[in-house]
């Protein structure tokens, strides 16, 4: 017989991996009708908060390592969304901006934050109970970085 703590339903992580592959497929109509994936959106995210940045700022705010994130951001370049240079202080350094289309993207996109936000309230997440639950979810992430 199986021991209780090792049933589906008591893992954590099954509830945390469900939960994220569900949001995600939250945001995929919202997106894939602009060309994009996921992942291309968090990037934009943090470029628009503040464009112009080295790949390493960017594989850091979303808490990725550069190899992951370098194809992505060649394929976003491919798509007329960034453009990619060398960095002026430091050649070895690659720069991230914006274009044009990858601002004019913003503007098309702020309905999605509040799309999605709609469709995971239920009994237990109200906008009120939201930095209650970011804040849980920073403490696991903390805990797992260290």
């Amino acid at each position: 017989m199986i021991e209780e703590k090792c049933k589906l339903e008591n893992q954590l992580c099954f509830r945390l991996y469900t939960a994220s592959r569900l949001i995600t497929q939250a945001y995929h109509p919202l997106l894939s009708e602009h060309g994009l994936t996921y992942p291309q959106y968090l990037v934009l995210l943090v470029l628009w908060e503040k464009d112009a940045q080295p790949v390493n700022d960017i594989a850091k705010r979303l808490l990725l390592e550069t190899n992951t994130v370098t194809p992505l951001l060649k394929r976003m370049e491919a798509e007329g969304i960034v453009t990619r240079s060398q960095g002026k202080k430091d050649a070895r350094q690659v720069i991230v901006k914006l274009t044009k289309k990858g601002r004019d993207l913003q503007k098309k996109l702020t309905n999605v934050p509040e799309t999605v936000g709609s469709a995971v309230l239920c009994e237990s997440v109200i906008p009120e109970t939201a930095p209650g639950l970011f804040g849980m979810l920073d403490d696991i992430i903390n805990q797992l970085k260290r």
